[in-house]
Order: structure tokens, then sequence, then C-alpha cells
């Protein structure tokens, strides 16, 4: 299995920056897919962007242009920088990760933007 632990977030304002990282162990030559999704209360979990191994990435419309993910495969790790963020940027951020084996996430990482 793999296991992810997230790192980041927090409080910030309208406007400003944060970022989030993702760390995975375990059965990490499995992964072929690395992403974060992110969840208001009372929703659904939804994407944000994700990459494959091979470098493709995925970005939710409402966050092209403002968010960019990293991957550093050889540390198995996948970051999300964050900039120009707004109010309905709030919410728990999830990593996730796509293996042969099945899908992992990570505990969530609270992202709260002031107005």
């Amino acid at each position: 299995q793999v296991q992810l632990v997230e790192s980041g977030g927090g409080l910030v304002q309208a406007g400003g920056s944060l970022g989030l990282a993702c760390a995975a162990s375990g059965r990490t030559s499995t992964i072929y897919q690395m992403g974060w999704y992110r969840q208001i209360p009372g929703k659904q979990r939804e994407l944000v962007a994700s990459m494959s191994n091979g470098g493709r990435t995925n970005y939710a419309d409402s966050v092209k242009d403002r968010f960019t993910i990293s991957r550093d495969n050889a540390k198995n790790t996948v970051s999300l920088q964050m900039i120009n963020l707004k109010s309905e940027d709030t919410a728990v951020y999830y990593c996730k990760a796509d293996t042969t084996m099945g899908t992992s996430w990570g505990q969530g990482a609270q992202v709260t933007v002031s107005s």
C-alpha cells in the first residue's frame, strides 16, 4: 500500500499565496498518478490538479493560471503552489495517489482564505 502525508496549508488573505506538499511512502513504485482534491463541508470532493508519472497535467478550470502542480518522482512527492487565492478556494485539500493496487488519500490539509 501507499501512505500519504501532507504538509502546508493554513490561513491567508485573499490574493495571497500558499503551498501544499505531500510525501508518499510504502509501495511507491505502484504509483502512476498523483494529485490534489478539495472538499467543502456538504459538497463532493473535487479535483484540483493531477499529474501523471509522465508529466501530463489536468487542472480544474477554476484554478487554471493560479495553481501549479509539480512532482518529484525520485522523492515521491507532489506539491501544489497556489497564488492569487480567493475565498472560494477555502476547503480541505487532500493528496491522492492512483496506484496499480488502488487509490490512497492523505489526511487532508485546511486552506482558509479570508476576504
